[in-house]
C-alpha cells in the first residue's frame, strides 16, 4: 500500500458558533415585531402557550 493508495477523510466543523448579538438580530422579539409576518409568528406561539416567544 502505496501513499496513493491512502484515505483522507476530513472532520467537517460545527456549524453552530453561538453569537447572543447575532442570534437576537436575526431571531429577536423586536425583529418579530417589525413585519406581519413577524406578528403572525409571536400571536401563534402566544396561542399555543409558549412561555419563550423568541430569542
Amino acid at each position: 500500500m502505496g501513499p496513493s493508495r491512502e484515505k483522507r477523510f476530513t472532520v467537517s466543523k460545527r456549524t453552530f458558533q453561538p453569537n447572543t448579538r447575532r442570534r437576537s438580530k436575526t431571531h429577536g422579539f423586536r425583529l418579530r415585531m417589525r413585519t406581519r409576518a413577524g406578528r403572525a409568528i409571536l400571536g401563534a406561539r402566544r396561542r399555543k402557550g409558549r412561555s419563550e416567544l423568541s430569542a
